[in-house]
């Protein structure tokens, strides 16, 4: 990786949706190789497994795509029927390239996806809820897109739990949601040696009453 590609302090540094878009279109091509391989990047494969474990199914929307590192993980557990949204068209190109999605579209989670209310059976995210990326606030659109009863699982930087206002938003959401499970998980392998390799992530997953 050259010292001006993309990285993982650039992208804690993203502020707005459109530092998003810049950062992600410069950095999807080396994504998979560059972070995910380099860093032994396992929150999407700990995410696809809670999620599995707590009955999710299909039709499953993946929001934050990305390169298709979580739809790969609920290929691999069985999982067919999955579509993809990214605010990256670049990302979203890699994608669908691997063929794990029925169908992949750009989508804003900050504003409204287009999407139908109660569209999927589950909802699921690895890498997206954190800050300058996606906040708590999204999870309004994250139920209007979930059929009752949809098992939803997102993954959250546990350094973000509290301070970025998650913990507050969740307990608000008490009346909409049943089912509540939170637990921490490494967000990477035992082959990361960076400074961030005893990052934790928190998996949350809930149903949408």
């Amino acid at each position: 990786m050259t010292d001006n590609a993309p990285n993982l302090d650039a992208a804690y540094g993203i502020k707005t949706p459109a530092d998003n878009q810049r950062l992600y279109a410069d950095w999807a091509e080396s994504y998979d190789a560059n972070f995910a391989q380099a860093m032994d990047y396992v929150l999407p494969d700990a995410m696809a497994t809670a999620f599995i474990a707590a009955g999710g199914m299909a039709p499953v929307l993946d929001l934050g795509a990305g390169t298709g590192l979580l739809g790969t993980a609920l290929r691999r557990q069985g999982l067919l029927e999955i579509d993809g949204t990214d605010i990256s068209q670049e990302m979203l190109r890699v994608a669908a390239a691997k063929q794990v999605y029925q169908r992949v579209f750009s989508g804003d989670l900050t504003a409204r996806l287009p999407v139908a209310d109660a569209s999927y059976n589950g909802v699921i995210s690895a890498g997206t809820f954190t800050t300058g990326h996606v906040g708590p606030a999204a999870l309004d659109e994250v139920l209007r897109i979930a059929r009752p009863g949809a098992v939803i699982g997102i993954t959250i930087n546990a350094q973000h739990w509290q301070s970025a206002g998650f913990a507050e938003k969740f307990e608000a959401l008490t009346p909409q949601i049943t089912k509540f499970f939170l637990q921490d998980v490494a967000i990477y392998g035992a082959d990361n040696a960076s400074e961030h390799k005893d990052d934790i992530g928190k998996i949350a997953l809930f149903q949408k009453r």
